[in-house]
């Protein structure tokens, strides 16, 4: 699902009124925001050793690493590549696009969300809605001011080859099944599913076999990635608590959106065991995903934000403890992944957009 795509979420939760203020339960390292000097890196950016922008135009997220770290799958709505939503694209590590079109991984019907390489590098894990119908299917409208996701009952997950060729479909249950992603370890996949009535953690076989629900609670469970070694998963919940807050849930349900401005991180065993609340920092934390050492998670949060954004990355250890502010912009940034060899991090940003929307991929070289 799309929290993802981006600058519609930056400017959705802006109208948010007022954050739960839990700012003071925690001890990120934040600091004032500066301006760039000659180069695409805050000063406060000491995790950056160097970056380097890909895209150029649209919205671009999404982005995973082959498993040799050669490719990289990433999902847009470029406009000047001859899309109407979201489709999949393919790029090698080394090129950029800015006057130039990847090639187009996915059919171009309906609409895609979440690739992911499998481990042969040759064919990739995705959600699409095109057997629901070849066209986009239609973004509802906000609710009293606020971004309301849809959860296409069409999402289905396929396997594909480099070309686009579909050569499998590992889902065919009634509602909407997506965000899949796959085990560092290349044996398992983790995905968002509605086959229960709510929106819960499944994991399977990368071939579909064995599919086991992971997550049980009421609530949008998501965004979900293995640990290094496989043996953990962390994701984003919104679970309500109150009457009014699982009303509203299970209404907005009914007619296929959830509104779940209000997220924390959990994490697990693979198996479901073990689960556990890691943030609580009030407004919205997702797109976590697992530091290289298998000891940290990095996502990205408005916690700080008084009115919804700006939207940076974060650094916090499995234990909850030491949170850190990792980049300094006034706008937006998301979807962090590093490549398999822990080298690299590759992110969505508004930075280098003239002011505009457009959200691009940036490649920045790590460092600890």
């Amino acid at each position: 699902m799309k929290i993802r795509i981006i600058i519609i979420a930056l400017c959705s939760l802006s109208v948010i009124a007022c954050k739960t203020d839990k700012k003071s339960k925690t001890d990120a390292a934040s600091g004032a925001t500066k301006k760039w000097v000659d180069t695409l890196i805050y000063p406060e950016e000491v995790h950056f050793k160097s970056i380097k922008q890909i895209t150029f135009g649209g919205d671009n997220a999404e982005a995973y690493w082959s498993f040799d770290d050669e490719q990289i799958i990433f999902q847009s709505n470029n406009t000047n590549w001859g899309v109407n939503c979201d489709q999949m694209f393919l790029m090698n590590v080394d090129e950029t696009f800015k006057d130039s079109k990847p090639p187009m991984i996915s059919t171009g019907l309906g609409r895609t969300t979440c690739a992911y390489f499998l481990p042969d590098n040759k064919h990739f894990v995705y959600g699409s809605t095109h057997l629901g119908g070849n066209e986009c299917p239609p973004a509802p409208l906000r609710r009293e001011g606020k971004y309301v996701w849809p959860i296409y009952e069409s999402y289905d997950i396929f396997v594909a080859d480099l070309n686009g060729n579909i050569t499998k479909q590992l889902t065919n249950e009634p509602g909407y099944d997506a965000e899949a992603t796959v085990s560092p370890k290349g044996d398992k996949i983790v995905f968002t599913s509605m086959r229960t009535g709510d929106l819960e953690l499944f994991t399977m076989n990368i071939d579909g076999t064995d599919v086991k629900q992971i997550t049980t609670e009421l609530g949008y469970d998501g965004g979900a990635f293995f640990s290094p070694d496989g043996s953990k998963l962390i994701f984003r919940s919104s679970r309500p608590k109150t009457p009014e807050e699982i009303k509203e849930y299970k209404d907005l349900l009914k007619e296929g959106l959830v509104m779940p401005t209000e997220m924390e991180l959990y994490i697990c065993n693979a198996d479901g065991s073990d689960l556990r609340q890691l943030t609580d920092l009030g407004n919205a934390n997702w797109s976590p995903f697992f530091h290289p050492s298998g000891e940290k998670i990095l996502f990205s949060s408005n916690f700080e934000s008084e009115r919804g954004f700006p939207f940076n990355l974060y650094m916090i250890d499995l234990d909850g403890k030491n949170l850190k502010r990792i980049t300094h912009g006034e706008t937006f940034d998301a979807f962090p992944v590093f490549s398999n060899d822990g080298k690299k991090l590759i992110f969505s940003s508004n930075r280098n957009n003239g002011g505009g929307h457009d959200t691009n991929l940036f490649i920045a070289e790590w460092q600890d």
